[in-house]
């Protein structure tokens, strides 16, 4: 009776994950008859995922129950929690049995304890934007994954382009393994960047707009993006994440903090060799200017979180991180209402 719990943001990521899980388990002949997959925001999805996973398979292979957007671990009533209690340690081993949801379970619930005892947790979310590293590492898998060669510079060009998109990386793979077909060389840069459709506004240019003090080039980020649907608060986490790295190695260059390693562990960088390219950046700025810019995200967070509107709020903000980092106020940027007047 394997239970899978799959959790996280990258729904997509959950999505071929699921795919790759019910075709181990179906037989082909047979997977219109034992395949199931119910919505559990529906009221009655509950016990029909659990009739459906108590059920033996019709003929070859096992059965594969999906519950989509179930909320048994953020939310669970007595009567379900019992019926669970009851039912998991019964489910047949011919049945394979999924949950997923977008939110992280609370452990603290009896729901998600039981499912603990019972079930796999495995996690899928979105890497973000500012963990170079890690992005450049999913590119690395997936390009295995899907028996695409390319050398370190496509690579992380590819890493770049998709961003935290993972359906966009496996689609844009998907175009690269045509391509390559045939090709007695790894892919490079070049073939990437003729290939592969380039999003030319990302948040984490606005942070190197914001850190040049370049406010025309910020504004007009701050637009993009905004036409794009980025969410606002996903934006800010961006730049909040860029500048906190960039503060943290700002303050290993004023303590004279030459261990590459120590500083990259503090800055959560997973290549040391980054920190010669993160010292350029933050040459011209100061420990002050990096704190205030800091706050000024926070303060930002905060009035979207009231219900500010996001495009009028991200506009100032941006003219005022820029004013900082060219030429810090005497004190802080602090208190929206000063940015309204």
């Amino acid at each position: 009776m394997p239970i899978y719990l799959y959790w996280g943001d990258d729904d997509y990521a959950i999505a071929r994950a699921a795919r790759t899980l019910q075709q181990r388990v179906l037989d082909p002949a047979w997977s219109a008859f034992n395949a199931n997959k119910l919505d559990g925001r529906h009221p009655e999805a509950a016990s029909n995922a659990i009739a459906q996973a108590l059920t033996p398979p019709f003929g070859n292979g096992g059965r594969f129950v999906w519950l989509a957007d179930t909320d048994w671990c953020q939310r669970c009533p007595e009567p379900l929690l019992s019926e669970l209690t009851r039912t998991l340690p019964q489910l047949p081993p011919t049945t394979t049995f999924l949950l997923s949801t977008l939110k992280r379970p609370d452990g603290r619930l009896k729901s998600t304890k039981l499912l603990q005892r019972h079930a796999r947790f495995t996690e899928f979310a979105s890497i973000p934007p500012w963990k170079t590293e890690a992005l450049l590492q999913r590119a690395r898998q997936a390009a295995t994954e899907a028996n695409v060669r390319l050398d370190r510079s496509a690579l992380e060009h590819l890493a770049a382009t998709a961003g935290s998109d993972s359906r966009q990386l496996a689609q844009e793979l998907e175009k690269l393994h045509l391509y390559g077909l045939g090709r007695d060389r790894p892919l490079d840069a070049d073939d990437v960047a003729a290939l592969v459709s380039t999003n030319t506004h990302n948040s984490l240019q606005l942070a190197d707009a914001i850190r040049s003090a370049d406010t025309a080039r910020a504004l007009t980020l701050v637009s993009a993006l905004l036409a794009r649907n980025e969410p606002p608060l996903r934006i800010l986490a961006t730049l909040t994440g860029r500048f906190r790295i960039w503060l943290r190695v700002k303050l290993a260059i004023a303590c004279d903090d030459r261990d590459d390693r120590a500083v990259a562990a503090a800055a959560e960088i997973g290549n040391p060799k980054r920190l010669y390219f993160l010292r350029q950046d933050v040459q011209p700025l100061s420990i002050d200017q990096l704190r205030g810019t800091l706050a000024l995200f926070l303060e930002l967070e905060l009035a979207l979180k009231r219900g500010s509107e996001s495009a009028a709020t991200l506009q100032r903000g941006a003219i005022t991180a820029c004013r900082w980092c060219a030429s810090p106020p005497t004190r802080p940027p602090g208190n929206l209402r000063h940015m309204q007047a």
